[in-house]
């Protein structure tokens, strides 16, 4: 997803065991300045397809990599701002999750095979794209009305 725009640009559906680090290569397009994820992808930029990518990698760090300092030591303070500053990024990135799940109801799981289930999240991340960018489009649409 685009954290300006709030539009998602890529979707990869794959089967439950497969893990999502292996993904990120097909996640990118090649023109991101800086790529923020989760403590799942820890590591993502030693990985052999990231090699020459110029990107600023900001991964949540493991709980255990700063919990293990006393909450009054400096560094615990600042490594918690750090973290809480990556956590507001990636806050922004999850909102198109909160419209499939709020304004379509996508709630619980289907399991109609991969291809069909990565076919409907497309279809729900392209629905949420013009949701998110309605006001966009109907200001420059002219007179519509919702």
């Amino acid at each position: 997803m685009d954290v300006e725009s709030g539009l998602v640009h890529s979707v990869v559906g794959t089967a439950a065991n497969v893990a999502d680090i292996t993904q990120v290569d097909k996640l990118l397009h090649g023109e991101e300045n800086m790529v923020g994820a989760d403590a799942g992808y820890t590591g993502v930029e030693k990985r052999p397809e990231h090699d020459g990518r110029k990107v600023i990698w900001q991964v949540a760090a493991r709980r255990s990599t700063y919990k293990k300092l006393g909450k009054s030591s400096p560094l615990y303070k600042a490594k918690r701002k750090i973290e809480k500053a990556k956590a507001q990024v990636r806050a922004k990135v999850e909102h198109p999750f909160r419209v499939i799940k709020r304004q379509f109801g996508y709630v619980k799981t289907r399991f109609r095979g991969l291809a069909k289930n990565t076919a409907q999240l497309v279809t729900l991340f392209a629905l949420s794209n013009l949701w998110m960018a309605r006001r966009h489009l109907l200001t420059n649409a002219g007179e519509v009305r919702l």
